[in-house]
């Protein structure tokens, strides 16, 4: 069926949202655009758009990537218009989600002419762009009443096969600072238009790629040397050139380049519904951060032996949890057999560590106990002068014996009940390599677009392990020769001996088993010793 037979056939036509993805940090999308994404059916999205925003889309939404590196182009600009078209006469909701602002050198004006041409409805939410964020995240002020009061934002490519250029060299060479986005590709020839027109060649200029990403590297130095300082760093594509006397401000205002975790990447291995905490606070450090979950969780259902002692729980005293995972699935299981928390009346209720409570606290509930030391050994001494009773032991199927035996020598009647066995997940799409060989070794003559695109395959300078079994899950993903040459931070010691079985170098762990902890191993880990050059 054609576009006209569709609207023909009485489809009520959809909508289009022309969405600013921002400058790549995902945390600069607009509320706006976070809550389009969050309705869309479908959704058109940049090669620079941050992954992380389509996460935010439902998951049944359509994610149809239109974007380029370089002269690739997944499809033509009229290919993309008509895309748009077309969804949106099919009648859905389409986040047409692009890179910076949509109509700052975005193509979003061109976009909106077609849908207005096909008597479409559209809405534009605009976005931080690159021409401003990307020089903030480098510590340059595009503006300083001391040093600029006017500021000119340019392309550095214009369209292809235009008869001139509509660059008034003259007077962009006169303004006091020139930001100019897609400002790689032809970095020498803007350089030397602007040396013609009159510009100082003493003049401050900075090259910054992947602007307020882990990934941003930037290059300063006199506008007549940028060109040859960038060739010889290899900073290319995507970048922002900006010219002009308030880069000389870098060396006081790089704040974002200055983080203890800057320059750094590390592989984040819990599982996907965990992750977030741990992600946040590296990032929030300068870290690069890989999510790649090393365990997938996979609940015990059904399960006959839960629900029978959920039927005789007034026969218990204690019940035992030892994992956020664990409390989770335990709670979930009480409610979908239509008791609640009311049904643990009387109940001591003991988990291993604060990210168990904190599970827990989601669902209204308070930890009775919690050891001092976040492992099973802390949590049996914890028992020693409790009243002896029944214990329900709620937790993985593949847990250590410890707990239970020792409990049991001491005299409690132990009721072990597996609600849940860790997988080792599938990584279909692995953008990283563990090889220290495997590194990018292009010669100056690549081209940008090659190695942007080969700085998507980067090698974790660490990785984090939060239990025995993510020790284990990494081990199957990483070849048994590379494991020695990656460092991993531990959350424990019994992580940490899990970690060295498997042949893994553990150079870092947390003094307590928290994420805070494990945080601040990391940081230790590349602030002092070995970690300053790995």
């Amino acid at each position: 069926m054609s576009q006209n037979d569709e609207h023909k056939a009485g489809i009520a036509p959809g909508k289009v949202y022309l969405v600013g993805a921002g400058p790549g940090d995902p945390g600069l999308l607009t509320l706006r655009g976070a809550e389009l994404l969050g309705r869309a059916d479908v959704v058109v999205h940049d090669h620079l758009a941050a992954p992380a925003l389509l996460d935010l889309a439902p998951a049944s939404a359509r994610r149809i990537y239109v974007g380029k590196i370089g002269p690739k182009h997944a499809l033509k600009q009229e290919e993309i218009n008509s895309l748009l078209v077309q969804e949106a006469l099919a009648g859905h909701t389409v986040v047409r989600l692009k890179g910076g602002d949509p109509y700052i050198f975005g193509r979003g004006g061109e976009e909106a002419l077609e849908l207005k041409k096909a008597g479409l409805k559209f809405e534009v939410v605009p976005g931080v762009t690159s021409a401003v964020a990307a020089a903030a995240a480098a510590g340059i002020p595009l503006t300083h009443r001391d040093m600029s009061s006017q500021a000119v934002i340019m392309t550095g490519r214009e369209k292809p096969g235009k008869e001139r250029s509509d660059h008034d060299w003259a007077a962009l060479a006169a303004m006091g600072t020139l930001s100019a986005v897609m400002g790689a590709e032809n970095l020498p020839q803007i350089v030397q238009n602007l040396l013609s027109a009159g510009k100082d060649p003493a003049t401050p200029a900075a090259l910054v790629q992947w602007g307020t990403t882990p990934r941003q590297r930037t290059v300063a130095g006199p506008l007549k040397d940028i060109a040859a300082l960038a060739k010889r760093d290899a900073v290319g594509a995507p970048a922002l050139l900006v010219v002009g006397r308030t880069v000389n401000l870098r060396p006081s205002l790089n704040w974002f380049e200055d983080r203890p975790l800057w320059g750094r990447t590390v592989l984040v291995t819990r599982t996907r519904e965990q992750a977030g905490e741990l992600s946040r606070a590296l990032r929030e450090l300068g870290a690069d951060v890989i999510e790649k979950p090393a365990i997938k969780i996979e609940k015990i259902n059904p399960n006959p032996r839960l629900l029978r002692a959920f039927d005789e729980l007034s026969d218990y005293k204690h019940l035992i949890l030892t994992s956020p995972n664990g409390a989770s699935i335990f709670m979930e299981a009480l409610l979908e057999s239509g008791r609640d928390g009311r049904a643990l009346a009387g109940l001591n209720i003991a988990v291993l560590g604060p990210g168990t409570a904190k599970a827990l606290a989601a669902f209204g509930l308070k930890a009775d106990l919690t050891p001092e030391e976040f492992i099973a050994e802390g949590l049996i001494k914890s028992f020693q002068e409790l009243p002896r009773g029944r214990c329900l032991l709620a937790r993985a199927e593949e847990g250590r014996d410890v707990l239970p035996k020792s409990l049991s020598d001491l005299g409690f009647e132990i009721d072990l009940i597996p609600i849940y066995r860790t997988m080792t997940p599938v990584w279909p799409d692995v953008e990283f390599s563990f090889s220290r060989n495997s590194e990018s070794s292009e010669s100056s003559e690549t081209s940008e677009a090659s190695k942007s695109s080969a700085a998507g395959n980067r090698r974790p300078d660490l990785a984090t392990l939060t239990s025995a079994s993510t020790a284990k899950g990494l081990a199957a993903h990483v070849p048994p020769a590379e494991r020695s040459s990656l460092p991993v931070a531990s959350i424990g010691p019994i992580t940490t001996k899990a970690a060295e079985e498997a042949g893994f170098a553990v150079v870092a762990e947390a003094k307590t088993a928290t994420i805070a902890a494990l945080t601040e191993a990391v940081i230790n880990y590349f602030t002092s010793g070995d970690g300053r050059s790995s």
